[in-house]
């Protein structure tokens, strides 16, 4: 059985969602940078262990990750999720990681990386949004995609609606990525190349607005 560390930085809701998803892998500890993120006290609720290390106490972004790097190795994970942690990883980190290193974001990547992507989707008037779960590498937010799902820009949606909606997704998504690498049908060959023994065929075509047909 697999072992995965989450990381989080807030309530952890996608975190969540894989502990409802009730993987074959086993997760061995929840890590945030902040004491008070309402997703440790979830975890601890559910029996994981949890650990804290905020980073306002290391001046410099790599000490701060070497000392993350330390409390992760404690638990020998197999996957390191991140599940709303949010710090921007250094290199030598996300290499001492390389292939097990797994992140969701709220875009159709490579569109929308880093941070608003609701609200930048909103007002560049896409048709079509959604999220993806991919491979972090040091190029931020454009690491290998595992899995992707797109979902309608309704005329009337808000960043509030949208965000709800693709976070709905998230929730789908995530637990498959993670039940696929736990499983060894997904992983990360030497050329940095996603390798998919997935072999479902995507649903019918999605078009915002609809074709206009008979």
């Amino acid at each position: 059985m697999k072992n995965i560390v989450i990381l989080i930085s807030g309530r952890g809701s996608n975190m969540q969602a894989l502990l409802a998803a009730k993987l074959e892998g086993h997760i061995a500890a929840v890590i945030s940078n902040k004491s008070d993120a309402h997703g440790l006290l979830f975890a601890q609720q559910h029996g994981i262990a949890t650990a804290v290390v905020s980073h306002t106490n290391y001046p410099e972004r790599e000490r701060f990750d070497a000392a993350l790097a330390e409390v992760i190795d404690s638990f020998a994970p197999d996957f390191v999720i991140l599940a709303g942690f949010m710090r921007i990883l250094t290199p030598d980190f996300v290499a001492h990681y390389q292939g097990r290193l797994i992140n969701i974001h709220p875009s159709l990547l490579p569109a929308y990386t880093g941070l608003h992507t609701h609200a930048r989707a909103l007002a560049d008037g896409v048709k079509i949004h959604g999220c993806t779960v991919h491979f972090v590498t040091a190029d931020l937010d454009h690491g290998p995609v595992i899995i992707q799902v797109a979902i309608a820009v309704l005329p009337d949606d808000t960043e509030h609606t949208l965000s709800a909606r693709i976070l709905h997704e998230e929730h789908r998504i995530y637990p498959q990525a993670v039940r696929w690498l736990c499983s060894g049908q997904v992983k990360l060959d030497a050329n940095g190349k996603v390798i998919s023994q997935c072999h479902n065929l995507p649903a019918q075509a999605l078009i915002s607005p609809a074709l206009d047909l008979p």
